[in-house]
């Protein structure tokens, strides 16, 4: 071995040793990292950098996180608490935004990154552009309508789930049900939720879970991510889905700060797919504590109710009834013969006025008898051969054969002559 590349080796057990001659230094990691933090710091202590926003998240500490990215390539960004403050605006996935900071080295990790001082918005990006005017157009047409909304079961007893199979979002979901009510039953319909066909697949689940029927509502979702890995609840076909769905359906679409044309269509919109799942179903911990509520208030309502009775029971055992049952029998007793006295007066009465009414009938109805006219000398002329009684000359022809009823007896004839 010569010039430069010039070493030693040694072999020991199979094992080879060796030294590169002329290496005046053995670098730690964290040296070698510090030495480049402090090359990139000096080559780049200011500068601005376009790009689009993805993957920007807000941590508790104030501090914000997200990415810078091109057709080409992606680069990670912080904006420490006392920089973000100043913001005039709340960027979004998606935006175009122009970044004033430094290049450094998060030395723990080893990854380079631009330290943001100042952030304003450079445009939308095309995904989010194409979100807007989804989002216009579909609210246009009254998809997110609140009168649309429908309300979900306080008590489901089957839930459709929508979401990966193999995803955290479906582990968060599962958890949380079975946490707070372990009685439910959950009908998962896997579908792909990123890249290529998962709208149309999100979409057939949803519809496939209204022809099952067999569940009261639906919840579709999945974990965070950025706007692209997100895209497939902006699909057209998606919002479609929900707004034919005869079930209640819960949009469980990545984080709090993600917003989907899924959530607006979607009768409810949860932050998360663990939130969703709390919205859904009631605590088991919270039902009991209010039936142990509800039966202590009856317990005591009871109590008072019998108290209340044994009060009066006590006040009845003083009353002078109970102390003199008898003259109070005697007394009631005499109440009921005057009762009795009025009402056989009464009847009698109204005997007396009804047997009148009953004779002045029988009066008006012996004068209105057929028999009482005849009496007078009319006669009653019935024609031959059906006995249709004759009420106008006009009935009659000449020869026709009739029969004269009088008071007594009655006479058959023939028709001569017809007068008007």
């Amino acid at each position: 071995m010569k010039g430069n590349d010039e070493r030693h080796l040694t072999q020991k057990n199979g094992v080879f040793k060796g030294c590169y001659l002329g290496v005046e230094k053995v670098y730690r990691v964290s040296e070698i990292t510090r030495q480049l933090r402090g090359l990139l710091e000096d080559a780049f202590p200011e500068v601005w950098v376009l790009g689009e926003v993805s993957n920007f998240k807000t941590h508790t500490s104030g501090h914000i996180y997200f990415s810078l990215k091109d057709e080409a390539s992606e680069l990670r960004c912080v904006m420490f608490r006392g920089d973000a403050q100043s913001l005039s605006f709340t960027p979004v996935d998606g935006m175009k935004v122009k970044s004033l900071g430094r290049i450094t080295v998060y030395e723990k990790r080893g990854y380079y990154q631009l330290q943001v001082l100042f952030l304003i918005p450079a445009g939308v990006g095309e995904l989010a552009l194409a979100f807007e005017k989804m989002k216009a157009r579909l609210q246009a047409e009254g998809l997110f309508a609140e009168e649309k909304k429908k309300s979900l079961p306080p008590f489901p007893a089957r839930i459709g789930v929508v979401t990966s199979s193999t995803g955290a979002a479906l582990r968060d979901i599962l958890n949380v049900l079975r946490r707070r009510w372990p009685i439910l039953t959950v009908v998962l319909r896997a579908a792909r939720v990123q890249g290529e066909g998962a709208a149309a697949d999100i979409a057939e689940a949803i519809g496939d879970l209204n022809e099952y029927g067999e569940v009261d509502l639906i919840m579709v979702g999945r974990g965070g991510g950025s706007i692209e890995d997100l895209w497939a609840f902006n699909e057209e076909v998606v919002a479609r889905a929900i707004d034919r769905s005869g079930l209640p359906v819960v949009s469980a679409v990545g984080h709090e700060v993600d917003y989907t044309i899924a959530d607006f269509v979607s009768d409810v919109r949860a932050p998360t797919p663990s939130a969703a799942a709390e919205i859904v179903v009631p605590d088991k911990g919270e039902i009991l504590s209010q039936l142990d509520s509800l039966l202590t208030r009856s317990r005591r309502a009871s109590f008072a109710r019998i108290g209340d009775l044994r009060g009066r029971l006590e006040t009845l055992a003083r009353s002078y009834g109970l102390r003199r049952p008898q003259d109070l029998i005697m007394e009631r007793w005499q109440s009921l013969d005057e009762l009795q006295r009025r009402a056989s007066t009464a009847i009698r009465h109204r005997l007396d006025i009804l047997e009148g009414k009953i004779t002045e009938l029988e009066a008006r109805l012996k004068s209105a008898r057929p028999e009482a006219t005849l009496s007078r000398g009319y006669c009653i002329c019935l024609k031959l051969p059906q006995n249709e009684l004759v009420r106008s000359s006009s009935l009659l022809n000449k020869s026709d054969g009739v029969c004269l009823k009088f008071a007594e007896g009655s006479a058959k004839c023939v028709v001569e002559e017809v007068e008007a």
